[in-house]
């Protein structure tokens, strides 16, 4: 902090201390790092050595308001496109949670990238796209289309935990804040870099 002349937020500081925890914790025999690895979350990149696709929906206010939302980043964090839309004719989380795959896949496919891995954090969304065809279920044909964008690229769809998904929720809750059917980010909008630089020094956070 002193060399770099930074100022950290008591947010960003309580996480960092908890990833030093983690690290003197695992330095000794009697620590046992499955349990410490089950209280705290991090950005799921370290298995791949391509780019990382995190996408989610959310329904939030009063009346509710859905959106989604999800970024692209490569395996050292780095930002390379993001998107945020909102949806004006249902509340339902599980649509939301199938629009951001389904726009995230779509996304990654115009810009010519074809190896990556898509992460969300609604299990039943990864369930229902890795699961058998069901062709009577409410979003049968969204779904489907999902399943035709996954056999043109060489993409996963994985689940992952809310904590290690902060900037897709950042980027849905966006969406749903806002009027707009999709929007592109070429750049990560006001409020989304300080989740970035988190997630790319593998900050852990506590899982709620």
């Amino acid at each position: 902090m002193c060399l770099n002349n930074e100022e950290w937020s008591l947010t960003r500081l309580a996480f960092n201390v908890n990833n030093s925890i983690d690290v003197i914790r695992t330095s000794f025999p009697r620590a046992s790092p499955a349990a410490i690895r089950d209280n705290v979350v991090k950005w799921n990149c370290s298995n791949h050595d391509c780019y990382i696709l995190n996408v989610d929906g959310s329904c939030l206010g009063n009346p509710q308001r859905c959106g989604f939302g999800g970024l692209l980043r490569n395996n050292a964090g780095f930002f390379i496109s993001g998107f945020s839309g909102y949806i004006a004719i249902s509340t339902d989380i599980l649509l939301a949670e199938l629009f951001a795959i389904f726009h995230g896949l779509q996304m990654v496919s115009a810009l010519g990238i074809f190896d990556f891995v898509c992460y969300s954090d609604s299990l039943l969304s990864v369930s229902l796209i890795n699961g058998p065809p069901l062709k009577f279920h409410a979003y049968a044909t969204l779904i489907q289309d999902i399943k035709d964008l996954l056999i043109l690229t060489n993409t996963r769809v994985l689940h992952t935990l809310h904590e290690g998904n902060y900037c897709a929720d950042f980027l849905a809750k966006l969406g749903a804040a806002s009027d707009s059917v999709l929007t592109n980010h070429v750049s990560p909008p006001e409020g989304l870099l300080p989740l970035i630089r988190d997630d790319a020094r593998r900050t852990y956070f506590p899982r709620g």
